[in-house]
């Protein structure tokens, strides 16, 4: 009875100044009860940032301890649940994980019953990683689909097999020729059961879903989303940028503040130049585009705008160098490598001193410089 009472009292927390959404979740993890799950599973469908990230902790818990929500009514307008489309294909696929991989399955229902169903797992940096095709029942299909969200702590969400068979295909053909024996019988796979050759462009459905929106600045706040928040860029790539900036905070002759942010501005602006162009951009483009997508279908329409107005951005050539979202991506990829390397100079003793480490000890101790 007191769960109960509690979470009608948190219930009612909810809109009002006494307590975020975030500190609601929170306390909902902590009541082992069906409707705690539940009020959580309420609350994810119209959150964002670090109010989401904390619901899907909270749902977490509730999880490992057997509760889960029950699952959601169809309404108009959602997204109809899997089954077979008009040409008995139909897809889902996970989000892009924070190493650029997801899973994609394209669905055909089969004359005597059950439905094959082609498997892949994509990388951006590797292309088609695996690729399996197998008959399954729909009690099979069904706890696939479970085992796969419960194991990776995603959802698998529908989606239009054309598009599926688009990402495959696109991977495929991104794949290297030294990996490409280990996917090499994709094309004999897809064309059990998709008589039509392999895709070379499509048209994204985000643009026509979300057009009433991507007109609008992409916000900040989409980097703060779980789909998003862990995408890096290659390391091979920002290196070179890292390096220049940590060679201004380490140079001797270059003591002013504002001096160091200027420079380190226009590495920002170079980088971004040379990370989001060419194959760079199309491949942030296209996570923009599927995030985007995912986000739709989850439920997060505000966030799937966001992204979808910021892949729009790339779509059209505009100067990105001038649209704080890419501006705080490019940053934000930076820092993560300077503090992780920073955390490891931490870790080991040094013998040898920076030159500004050396003005500064000077500088200290008010000895000449």
């Amino acid at each position: 009875m007191a769960s109960e009472e509690a979470l009608a009292a948190l219930r009612a927390l909810r809109g009002g100044p006494a307590a975020t959404e975030a500190a609601i979740a929170h306390a909902l993890g902590l009541l082992p009860i069906d409707g705690a799950a539940q009020l959580l599973a309420e609350m994810e469908a119209a959150s964002s940032g670090e109010a989401r990230r904390e619901i899907r902790r909270a749902l977490f818990k509730l999880r490992q301890r057997g509760i889960e929500p029950a699952p959601r009514p169809q309404s108009a307008g959602q997204t109809k649940p899997l089954a077979p489309s008009g040409e008995n294909m139909s897809a889902l696929m996970s989000a892009i994980d924070a190493e650029g991989a997801r899973i994609v399955w394209i669905v055909k229902a089969r004359p005597q019953g059950g439905s094959a169903r082609l498997w892949g797992l994509t990388s951006e940096g590797e292309g088609l990683v695996g690729a399996t095709l197998a008959n399954l029942s729909s009690r099979q299909l069904r706890e696939g689909r479970k085992e796969i969200e419960q194991r990776a702590q995603t959802v698998l969400v529908e989606a239009d097999w054309r598009l599926a068979d688009f990402i495959l295909c696109e991977a495929y053909r991104r794949t290297p020729e030294s990996r490409r024996g280990q996917v090499g019988n994709f094309l004999a796979l897809r064309a059990e059961i998709i008589a039509t050759p392999p895709p070379i462009d499509f048209q994204h459905p985000i643009y026509e879903e979300l057009a009433a929106e991507i007109g609008a600045e992409p916000s900040l706040e989409l980097l703060k989303e779980p789909e998003l928040a862990g995408w890096k860029l290659p390391l091979e790539k920002t290196k070179p940028y890292v390096d220049e900036v940590n060679e201004i905070r380490q140079s001797p002759l270059v003591l002013n503040r504002f001096q160091q942010e200027d420079r380190i501005n226009a590495i920002v602006e170079r980088a971004i130049a040379d990370l989001l162009s060419g194959d760079g951009a199309t491949l942030a483009r296209r996570r923009l585009e599927d995030t985007a997508y995912y986000l739709a279908r989850a439920g997060h329409r505000h966030a799937a705008a966001w992204a979808a107005a910021a892949a729009a951005r790339l779509r059209d050539n505009a100067d990105l160098k001038r649209i704080p979202f890419f501006q705080e991506f490019v940053r934000a990829n930076l820092g993560a490598i300077l503090a992780e390397q920073e955390e490891h100079q931490r870790q080991e003793p040094r013998l040898i001193a920076t030159p500004a480490e050396v003005m500064r000890e000077r500088q200290q101790r008010g000895g000449p410089r």
